[in-house]
């Protein structure tokens, strides 16, 4: 790095920050109001680079900007350092408190309820550090723990675990929800191939692979139903089925906690289960981590081993497995 902050006198960290801004945006306007910045200054900046690069980073052929080969490398480069900066500077903060704190985040619903109580149960040990519980929007998890606001995360499949260290906690069926009045709400338990054809939601802050998961297409070779609804999380994916805009497969523990006169449940046979994860930074060398992922396991485990003593359940309910090695004191 040069006495500027740039890398080999090329790239520095706004560099990265500009160009992300206007790859992800595809919009160099937009770029500049996310930035916070005039949009010419942020053209300028853009093209400075590709000079010094000597490389064509966005096609401007059209009506939007999109990255070139050369330019979605750069941008797949950019997140990883940008994120690796934001790590740094947050978790350089947290240690220098006077007490160590942890901070795990998940999205509403089953996950934060797991992440209380496995809160409240490492709160008990002997040692244990401060826990933040940071509430987050639907897709944001992974990003979170990425550039070090959180320490830890609970996932649920396809949301975007790159780069992360992964332990399973639970594992659950999935059910269709379906307008009521449906013709296949007629039906006692259904398949991944009676729903092909059908609308299903798309959520843009989730990987592109997440949705042959989502709509059972991971099981059924189908093309991409249109027009889809765009849903940014659960209620408004549950109103866009309750108003007979699309068809969606969901974990049968969302389905128990939003019963409706609207929307009708039933059992896939052969679609993949739901599994909520626990993730932390890769190589992390956190006791407290550590300590914290080996406690949700043992949670898991425990409720796991609860429900398979007791009654039969609700087939609504989770199920729940545990599997893969326990965390280490390495985390």
């Amino acid at each position: 790095m040069d006495a500027t902050g740039g890398i080999d006198g090329v790239l520095d960290v706004r560099d990265l920050r500009y160009f992300r801004a206007v790859a992800e945006e595809r919009n160099v306007t937009r770029a500049a109001e996310r930035l916070g910045i005039a949009q010419p200054p942020l053209s300028r900046a853009i093209r400075q680079l590709e000079r010094r690069l000597g490389v064509s980073l966005l096609d401007r052929s059209t009506r939007q900007v999109t990255p070139t080969a050369a330019g979605l490398v750069l941008l797949e480069e950019a997140v990883r350092v940008l994120d690796a900066v934001s790590a740094a500077a947050h978790r350089t903060r947290r240690a220098a408190l006077a007490a160590p704190v942890v901070v795990v985040t998940a999205k509403p619903g089953v996950a934060t309820d797991l992440l209380r109580r496995t809160a409240r149960a490492y709160a008990a040990e002997p040692g244990a550090a401060r826990v933040e519980i940071l509430v987050s929007g639907y897709g944001e998890q992974g990003g979170l723990v990425r550039d070090g606001r959180a320490d830890v995360a609970l996932l649920g499949t396809g949301e975007d675990d790159h780069g992360l260290d992964l332990e399973p906690l639970t594992s659950e069926p999935r059910v269709a929800a379906l307008p009521a009045g449906h013709a296949l709400a007629g039906r006692s338990v259904l398949s991944c191939r009676d729903l092909a054809g059908l609308p299903f939601p798309h959520c843009p802050v989730l990987p592109p692979h997440a949705d042959d998961y989502w709509s059972g297409r991971d099981v059924r070779d189908e093309a991409v139903a249109a027009p889809r609804p765009v849903v940014r999380d659960s209620s408004q994916l549950l109103e866009a089925v309750a108003l007979g805009q699309a068809v969606a497969l969901i974990p049968a523990s969302l389905a128990e906690r939003n019963r409706r006169d609207d929307i009708a449940y039933r059992p896939v046979r052969d679609a993949g289960p739901y599994t909520l994860a626990i993730a932390w930074p890769p190589g992390s060398r956190s006791p407290a981590i550590a300590r914290f992922v080996r406690t949700a396991i043992e949670v898991a485990s425990h409720e796991r081993s609860s429900r398979a003593a007791g009654p039969p359940s609700h087939a609504a309910e989770p199920s729940s497995r545990v599997a893969g090695p326990v965390a280490s004191d390495q985390g």
